[in-house]
């Protein structure tokens, strides 16, 4: 069963339950101060675990999109050492919401394990919390197969909380034996690899406070999770996840750009490390996140310097992670779309931050050659690490990865020690103070904004001292708000003084421009005259697509009703992106008559006209404000004649016949009662309809026709195609049955049973299934595995057999344990894929001695 398959099952299996399938949220947290990114399923549903929010709905699944690198629940030192520690993950849960607690919990998980996937029962473990009497009880009731294996843990393993405060509970844990060549002395929850934790089903009851007590939750609920990858590796008969389908195919393209063959051992840990963080990376920036030097940004930053000095060891040199991101986005863009909708974005944001470590990571290992010789007593000194850090960009990891290597430690003590000794000097030095090191106004200082400046002179007020902050008196650069991003461009003067602004940031009253001095000392110029000039192409386009989202606003209310608010955006130069309220999906003419109506307003070119009121004067004459925004007394309306008026305070176009052309490219759900279109506007939507426009000619070329007529030619081939499906199933259908006859059966007397073990020399796996299942319905006992010369295979079990005990996908795991791969199914029939196929005819006599032992059985 492939990961795409096993992510479905579960999601369906809980579906015909009576579970709300739930889109994976983003992996961006908002408004969760204790997060900076999405690490388990419950993060999208605290608030109603706590009773904060109803949704229409008390039980439900979801894969959910996790990233684990920072806090408590962190597994960034153990990638590529383990065989199944990820930063990124996907996590399989059902919930609970006051609906039903323990008993429905264990039973729909010990029914997946063992029935939908036919796990077998005798290599799993359950366990419980040392005084969750309960759940031992019900443990033994509805697995009684498991015997003296339902064991007891206390805090550290079997009592779940997300984070220091928040929802928490016992929780009880299943674990997978992989057998005893990992220790026939092993112990569940002891460090080694034997028994592998795989689904932990929390049974929330509380809410941890900040001094520590536990507040009763409203009422009991239920929170489960189930490591996709993991569960994977298990179904197909893998000993590692990185060997699983989700990893591999991205694996096998390292090693075959690279040269260096993969192997599953050590030698491997580069290929591992690179495969799991470009998956983290990939997810992330596409879910909106960036790169940066603070915050969830720096830990992505991070993540991708990791990731590029490891592929420095397979002989990668300069920026080459981004040529691999088309292969994530093939792995798993069927499953999540908004990689294929965001890969090129994705590959370029990549690119840059390669391009931008790529400029001083030779630089800073030649310096790292010359630290490792002052390692006293095997450890670098922490000053030295954190000057590799503040020099040269290398986090603290980075450096240990490097030691490591060498049979050296860091002093991480002595780093911390050195950070937190720059930081002061950094506050007292500039009266700013932020503890992530961003700088936060207490000068006495005040900066300007200049609405409709793409260019001015303005004095500079203060610098830092390394030249990486500047604050001007007056600026043309937008600090990112309301969804608009931040302004770049230039400081300079006269070709004497040379600033890269890269990112803004707001602290009080004070403007704060970040990025590189390229020329010059940034302190030199402190009280002069300098020219700041923003990115003025740059500007443009994103002002067409802020002002877009104004008339999409809009639109979208008069389309599908007021209720159609916005609920979020992102206002970036290439594209737009607004998230508002709606119960379902739009359909196709919805989306046509918001993209007519919008058009409509563009060709009107109407005026935008901003100005400035109060607040309540503006509320009262029907200005739009948006939902959980903070405003003050004195506010900025954007009103676009009698079209729309919004407080906003971003910059537009000066009529909306800059815009030039609307094409909405997505529209789908992000959480209960959110969607979300994608957009964009002038030359990225005529080139997207050019794109269109060629694809059709191609089209019209292909099939023969001319383009006005290629959906009429496209239907009736697809009605052919859909004609000769059905002739060929038939026709298969009655090759199988003349097969069947034709076919060796063997009779073994002694368990009055005849046996059907075949291997087609062609044929696909619809064929083995079609001939498998003639034999199926036999009214003997018999059993037929037919195999095709591609590696699928198919197990039946006619119905006398069955009742004898026969089990078709407990006998599919003990071929696929002989030939390689995996499977599963029900007791009378499975699939799955082997290996070696060429050992076919070999393995008959085990698996006929295999079939006696279960008939004994």
């Amino acid at each position: 069963m492939t990961a795409a398959e096993l992510r479905q099952s579960f999601l369906s299996f809980f579906t015909e339950r009576g579970h709300a399938t739930v889109a994976s949220s983003s992996l961006l947290i908002k408004d969760d101060p204790s997060l900076l990114f999405t690490n388990a399923g419950m993060n999208q549903f605290k608030s109603v675990f706590m009773g904060q929010e109803k949704r229409p709905y008390t039980t439900a699944c979801s894969s959910q999109k996790c990233f684990r690198v920072s806090g408590k629940h962190n597994d960034l030192e153990n990638v590529g050492l383990t065989p199944r520690h990820h930063t990124f993950f996907e996590m399989l849960g059902n919930f609970s919401f006051g609906d039903y607690f323990k008993e429905e919990a264990i039973a729909y998980a010990w029914e997946y394990l063992t029935r939908t996937l036919g796990l077998d029962p005798k290599r799993l473990t359950a366990t419980v919390y040392k005084d969750d009497n309960d759940a031992e009880k019900l443990w033994r009731m509805i697995a009684p197969q498991l015997g003296d294996r339902v064991l007891r843990f206390g805090e550290k393993d079997n009592y779940w909380s997300m984070g220091d405060t928040g929802p928490c509970g016992p929780c009880s844990e299943i674990h997978y034996d992989l057998g005893e060549q990992f220790g026939k002395d092993a112990r569940v929850n002891d460090d080694g690899d034997r028994f592998l934790e795989i689904w932990n089903l929390v049974f929330m009851q509380f809410d941890r406070q900040p001094d520590g007590t536990l507040k009763p939750l409203p009422k009991p609920s239920v929170d489960t999770g189930m490591g996709l990858e993991r569960l994977a590796a298990i179904v197909q008969g893998k000993l590692s996840n990185y060997e699983s389908d989700l990893f591999q195919p991205l694996i096998q393209a390292f090693a075959k750009a690279s040269g260096v063959a993969y192997d599953p051992g050590p030698k491997g840990i580069p290929h591992r490390v690179c495969a799991d963080h470009l998956r983290g990376l990939v997810f992330t920036i596409a879910d909106g996140g960036m790169p940066g030097n603070e915050g969830a940004g720096y830990v992505l930053r991070r993540i991708l310097r990791r990731a590029a000095r490891h592929g420095t060891t397979l002989g990668f040199h300069g920026a080459f992670l981004h040529r691999f991101v088309e292969n994530v986005v093939e792995i798993m863009g069927d499953a999540y779309p908004e990689l294929r909708q965001r890969g090129d974005h994705v590959a370029h944001v990549i690119e840059s931050e390669e391009i931008r470590f790529a400029e001083t990571l030779d630089a800073g290992l030649a310096r790292f050659a010359e630290v490792r010789k002052l390692a006293r007593n095997g450890v670098i000194p922490g000053d030295e690490a954190f000057k590799l850090y503040d020099t040269y960009g290398f986090p603290l990891d980075l450096t240990e990865v490097l030691a490591r290597e060498r049979g050296l430690s860091v002093d991480g003590a002595g780093f911390e020690k050195a950070l937190t000794e720059q930081r002061a000097r950094s506050r007292a030095q500039t009266g700013f103070k932020d503890h992530t090191g961003s700088l936060a106004a207490s000068l006495d200082l005040q900066s300007v904004f200049v609405y409709g400046a793409t260019s001015l002179q303005s004095k500079l007020l203060w610098a830092d001292e390394p030249g990486t902050a500047l604050v001007l008196e007056q600026t043309p650069f937008y600090t990112e708000a309301g969804g608009q991003v931040d302004d770049v461009g230039t400081i300079s003067d006269n070709g004497n003084f040379a600033f890269r602004v890269e990112r803004m940031e707001k602290a009080g009253r004070v403007i704060i421009h970040h990025g590189q001095t390229e020329e010059g000392m940034a302190k030199d110029w402190i009280g002069k005259s300098v020219t700041a000039a923003i990115d003025a192409p740059r500007r443009r386009m994103i002002q067409r697509n802020h002002t877009a989202t104004h008339l999409l606003h809009k639109a979208l209310q008069t389309v599908l009703g007021e209720h159609a608010k916005q609920q979020g955006s992102l206002v970036a130069p290439d594209r737009l992106r607004f998230d508002f309220a709606h119960t379902g999906p739009m359909t196709a003419e919805q989306i046509e008559e918001v993209e007519l109506i919008v058009n409509h307003e563009v060709l009107n070119n109407t005026p935008v006209e901003p100005y400035e009121t109060d607040y309540k004067k503006a509320i009262a004459a029907g200005v739009t404000a948006l939902f959980g925004e903070k405003y003050g007394d004195r506010v900025r309306v954007v009103k676009i004649d009698d079209y729309s008026s919004e407080l906003c305070g971003g910059t537009h176009v000066r009529s909306t016949g800059e815009i030039g052309l609307f094409r909405i490219t997505s529209e789908n759900g992000v959480a209960a009662g959110i969607r979300r279109i994608e957009a964009i506007t002038g030359e990225e939507a005529y080139a997207f309809d050019r794109a269109n426009s060629a694809a059709v000619q191609r089209a019209a070329v292909t099939l023969k026709t001319s383009p006005d007529k290629v959906l009429d030619r496209l239907e009736s081939t697809v009605e052919e195609v859909r004609k000769l499906r059905i002739e060929l199933a038939q026709l298969r259908q009655k090759l199988a049955s003349g097969a069947t006859e034709s076919l060796p059966t063997e009779r073994l007397e002694d368990l009055d049973m005849t046996l059907i073990y075949h291997r087609l020399a062609d044929g696909s796996a619809d064929d083995a299934i079609a001939i498998a299942d003639q034999a199926k319905t036999r009214p003997d006992a018999a059993v037929a595995i037919v195999a095709t010369g591609s590696g699928h295979v198919v197990l039946t079990v006619s119905a006398p057999a069955v009742k004898r005990g026969i089990a078709a996908g407990e006998l599919l795991k003990a071929t696929t344990q002989l030939l390689g791969g995996g499977g599963g199914g029900r007791p009378d029939f499975a699939k799955g894929k082997i290996v070696h196929v060429e050992k076919w005819d070999d393995a008959k006599q085990q698996f006929v001695h295999a079939l006696r032992a279960m008939v004994k059985r």
